[in-house]
């Protein structure tokens, strides 16, 4: 459980870092995904989903 929270935390600061850091190219980058249809959206979420339940599982194999 706490691996979970560490996670939680790790993505809020890299989230937050780049609303401080960025805040016009993620304005931009919101007002593109307007354009984007709902089937990219969902394999664009299927394949993030993807990718991080292979760099979990090759860590955790790598690590032991």
């Amino acid at each position: 459980m706490p691996a979970l929270f560490t996670a939680l935390g790790l993505v809020l600061v890299i989230e937050g870092l780049l609303y401080a850091l960025v805040p016009g190219q993620l304005r931009r980058i919101a007002e593109l995904l307007r354009q984007v249809t709902d089937d990219q959206l969902r394999i664009g979420g299927a394949s993030a989903i993807a990718l991080g339940v292979l760099i979990v599982w090759i860590t955790r194999s790598v690590s032991g």
